[in-house]
């Protein structure tokens, strides 16, 4: 059981590790709701371009007009930020610079893939939006020596009362944060 802004769910009894590492978008482990789309760069002698949102497209299409946030977070290497989720809010990430190992954790017990862990390696290298439903928690680590930015939508102002905390080292999700040596 997690408690935060008020909010109380039941956490999935995961085994040690990182569940399924995702590599392509289309994916059959992805968790049920998450969606993820290669953005384009367009490089050239001076750096690069890419375009990171366009209202009524792509993934976060859906998102009304009225109520879209768009927000940044910097971040420090090797920084954890994990676990929060939300009752409501959908967000569309993308991680624009540095290396981010995305964790998500399906937290919805009436979903078929209750319990399932996904991890990421999106930013610089693997330029992707990933959109993340209500109940999903998510959370992220900062690979390397580099300074990293989010930049990301949400379908509605941003609520603490819509959001819920879980400790990165909750031992019912059990994610593995450490070097996994492969």
């Amino acid at each position: 059981m997690s408690t935060a802004a008020e909010i109380v769910i039941q956490l999935p009894e995961c085994s040690k590790g990182i569940g399924d590492v995702i590599t392509s978008p289309d994916s059959p482990k992805l968790i049920a709701g998450i969606k993820c789309a290669p953005l384009a760069l367009w490089p050239d002698d001076r750096g690069y371009f890419m375009e990171v949102q366009r209202i009524g497209h792509g993934l976060a299409a859906h998102f009304p007009k009225e109520t879209t946030q768009i927000s940044a977070a910097q971040n420090y290497p090797g920084i954890i930020k994990a676990f929060h989720f939300h009752k409501h809010q959908t967000d569309c990430w993308t991680p624009v610079a540095g290396l981010f190992q995305v964790v998500l954790v399906d937290l919805r017990p009436d979903s078929a893939t209750f319990g399932w862990r996904n991890t990421l390696y999106v930013g610089n290298l693997r330029p992707w939006q990933i959109l993340i439903p209500p109940g999903i928690g998510h959370g992220y680590k900062i690979i390397g020596t580099e300074k990293s930015m989010l930049v990301y939508a949400t379908d509605r102002f941003y609520n603490p009362a819509d959001e819920g905390r879980i400790p990165h080292n909750d031992p019912k999700i059990n994610y593995d944060w450490e070097l996994q040596h492969k």
